[in-house]
């Protein structure tokens, strides 16, 4: 598998596990929607931040699949949180601040509440 199949499968995973559509995947790495749609055809591939960034969501969608649909999932990433200062999850994966999303999710996986 090439790193691009493998990108264009995390951007259609995000997209129908996450219920989040191009123009989100665009705003949280910082690109246009034109240059989501070539990440997803092979056209192009992302640079190395924009890489990260779109593994970090996915893997985040993954966990977040487990509690809640993909429309929660979407409102969830949007959403400010208490347990994240008042900041969005969305605005911290893209300030490679996963890690401070990841220690909620692990909160949830031990029975704590979101």
């Amino acid at each position: 598998m090439t790193a691009l199949t493998s990108i264009a499968r995390n951007i259609e995973d995000i997209e129908s596990l996450g219920g989040l559509r191009g123009t989100d995947i665009a705003n949280i790495t910082d690109v246009s929607k034109a240059t989501v749609s070539r990440w997803r055809t092979g056209a192009i591939k992302p640079r190395p931040r924009n890489e990260l960034i779109l593994s970090d969501l996915h893997y985040v969608v993954r966990r977040l699949q487990d509690y809640y649909t993909s429309e929660e999932i979407r409102t969830w990433l949007y959403a400010r949180h208490p347990q994240l200062g008042g900041e969005r999850a969305f605005d911290l994966i893209n300030a490679e601040r996963t890690i401070e999303v990841l220690r909620v999710l692990d909160r949830l996986d031990s029975d704590g509440y979101l």
